[in-house]
């Protein structure tokens, strides 16, 4: 009952109900009792759930009836995901598999043809845990196909197990250093990164494949982001990126990590304020995109549209940047809070909440799809708005919401500054007068650890800088590209 419970909690509402339809389907007689206990569990009954099904106890009966219902969420969260993974990746398994059953039906032939199609494909995309399976089966067989060296094989099996164990090695570098962050949330995050480059020989030259530069950098980004503190990470950054572009021209098979790398590029530069940096990577990633007939370029596009959008916004462009927005066509959680930010800095209020009520989702949902923190960015601006719209019950309700979802999490992750700027925005909403007296100016020097403006995260000074203009009585938009222009 607990595993079932448990995995009933890691659903969203939305796909509670998905699962109904997904049992619903597979049930074969209308008598089935495992839509009842469904219904029963979400609904929070837990005792005694054996008479209300059956009308009298029945502990085997409910005990085969859960055990089914186990077995049917475990399908139904595997089958959710696998529609979620890389459908290349799951091209190359489907080959690997293929391969497999026709050398055991004895169709060499065939067989053969599968399988190197499989390691061809998987060469372009450097999945060393697939070519490893490959390599073994190719051992496996190598007797049966002339053509085949076993020496060859042997060596490049090797050569692939080498960076099978490189990738290991970034993956535990990238575990210690999240675990760093949550368990020693004060130390600097240059120290933290290169004390696990160097507990895990972690070298950074020009041997190492694009995606392990591109993993490399990625950890760096990630542990930035946990941070929101992405001046620290400039030099490896930087280093990361001396390192690709020695590595001369860009095969197409590369392609894919190296827009990878430039749009991480880009996003680093502007979170440091780097703007003409910024825009720099912004274009050699929309060349990039376009090359290679164009393969990668509506994978890339939602990005590109983010990246385009925000460097225009806090450049001053901000009619610009909301017709990049309007132009993006698809679905983008993203692209929507960026909307919404823009909105709000340049006082459309009213078009402002109208998109914010336009949401189909809670925020439990939001949170499984795209994170806690653009959660917490949407919570934000949405009391800021409420506040400017002057509705003081829903202030006061999403108020207290906010501190029950988010101040456990933000303590765990160093991050109290947010808990006392939304003290001191309460204290603004309810004495306005008082925001623009000197005794409350001195609350919020006094309130915050200054680490300086080339050094701050751009959001994190964009939400200041609403303090600000109200304290300064100015206009929101002008006092934020004040605060985050560099000198």
């Amino acid at each position: 009952m607990n595993t079932i419970l448990a995995l009933l909690q890691a659903l969203s509402k939305e796909e509670q109900q998905e699962f109904q339809l997904f049992v619903k389907r597979k049930n074969r007689r209308s008598d089935t009792k495992n839509l009842l206990l469904l219904k029963l569990l979400t609904s929070g009954k837990t005792e005694g759930l054996d008479i209300a099904l059956y009308g009298k106890p029945a502990k085997n009966a409910y005990h085969a009836l859960c055990k089914r219902l186990q077995d049917s969420l475990i399908e139904f969260i595997a089958s959710k995901g696998l529609a979620q993974e890389s459908s290349e990746e799951l091209d190359l398994l489907k080959l690997l598999l293929a391969s497999r059953i026709l050398f055991e039906r004895k169709q060499y032939k065939v067989a053969f043809k599968t399988l190197e199609k499989a390691e061809k494909n998987a060469k372009l995309i450097d999945v060393h845990s697939i070519l490893n399976e490959i390599y073994h089966t190719k051992i496996q067989y190598a007797h049966q196909n002339p053509r085949w060296q076993l020496n060859q094989i042997l060596q490049a099996t090797d050569e692939n197990m080498g960076r099978l164990q490189q990738e290991l090695q970034l993956n535990m570098a990238y575990a210690s250093i999240k675990l760093q962050l949550k368990q020693e949330k004060h130390k600097a995050i240059d120290k933290i990164i290169s004390g696990a480059f160097s507990n895990f020989q972690i070298e950074v030259n020009e041997t190492m494949t694009y995606k392990s530069l591109f993993q490399l950098m990625e950890v760096t980004a990630t542990a930035a982001k946990l941070q929101s503190d992405y001046y620290s990470i400039g030099p490896y950054m930087t280093t990361l990126y001396d390192v690709i572009q020695k590595k001369g021209a860009i095969a197409d098979k590369h392609r894919y990590y190296h827009i990878r790398i430039l749009n991480l590029m880009a996003l680093s530069s502007f979170r440091n304020k780097q703007f003409d940096q910024c825009q720099h990577f912004i274009q050699k990633m929309e060349a990039e995109m376009k090359k290679g007939r164009r393969t990668f370029y509506n994978r890339f596009l939602e990005k590109l549209f983010v990246l385009k959008a925000l460097r225009l916004n806090y450049t001053g462009q901000a009619k610009e940047a909301l017709e990049v927005l309007q132009r993006f066509k698809g679905v983008s959680f993203d692209i929507w809070l960026i909307h919404l930010m823009c909105l709000f800095q340049q006082a459309h209020f009213q078009e402002a909440y109208t998109h914010l009520q336009a949401l189909a989702h809670t925020d439990d949902w939001f949170e499984k799809k795209v994170g806690w923190q653009w959660v917490l960015k949407k919570g934000l601006i949405e009391i800021l708005l409420l506040i400017e719209l002057d509705k003081l019950d829903l202030v006061l309700l999403k108020v207290q919401r906010f501190k029950r979802r988010f101040t456990k999490t933000l303590r765990q992750v160093g991050e109290e500054r947010v808990l006392t700027f939304m003290g001191l925005i309460l204290q603004y909403y309810e004495q306005p007068k008082l925001g623009h007296s000197e005794h409350f100016k001195s609350i919020v020097e006094s309130s915050f650890t200054w680490i300086g403006r080339e050094k701050e995260d751009v959001f994190v000074m964009s939400f200041y800088a609403w303090l600000k203009s109200k304290m300064e009585r100015k206009n929101l938009y002008t006092t934020t590209l004040e605060l985050v222009k560099t000198p």
